[in-house]
């Protein structure tokens, strides 16, 4: 069985996030993708969202047939409108990474949780 793909739009990972993230998701990690995610504040990030996936060059069915694990971009806006293009494209919402900081000098950061984006929706639509 093919392994979990992790597009990481932040910072890039070290490898002791890595070695966590393997550890918390039960599940081989085949390839990390480092994707440079500067959106322009003067252009409308609908356009550029759209922009940055097709720069990956994913075929449809890899979109939709793929494990893939997101570590959204920091800038709540460009997460949003990020999150929304991949649901568009995958049908769902995919799993997001959540970091946290540690009590190191200087600042650094751990694996803290796996966030299943689709079983939030799910439930919140008992809420209807």
């Amino acid at each position: 069985m093919a392994g979990v793909w992790v597009l990481n739009f932040a910072h890039p990972l070290t490898e002791a996030q890595r070695r966590a993230l393997r550890k918390l998701s039960g599940q081989k990690i085949e390839k990390v993708l480092e994707v440079k995610c500067q959106f322009d504040h003067g252009r409308p990030f609908a356009e550029q969202a759209k922009e940055l996936l097709d720069s990956l060059g994913f075929e449809s069915a890899e979109w939709q047939g793929r494990p893939i694990l997101i570590n959204p971009p920091s800038l709540a806006p460009v997460a949003c409108t990020v999150l929304a293009e991949l649901h568009g494209r995958m049908g769902y919402f995919p799993p997001i990474l959540r970091l946290r900081p540690t009590e190191n000098t200087p600042p650094q950061f751990e694996v803290a949780e796996i966030i299943n984006l689709q079983a939030i929706r799910d439930a919140a639509r008992n809420k209807r």
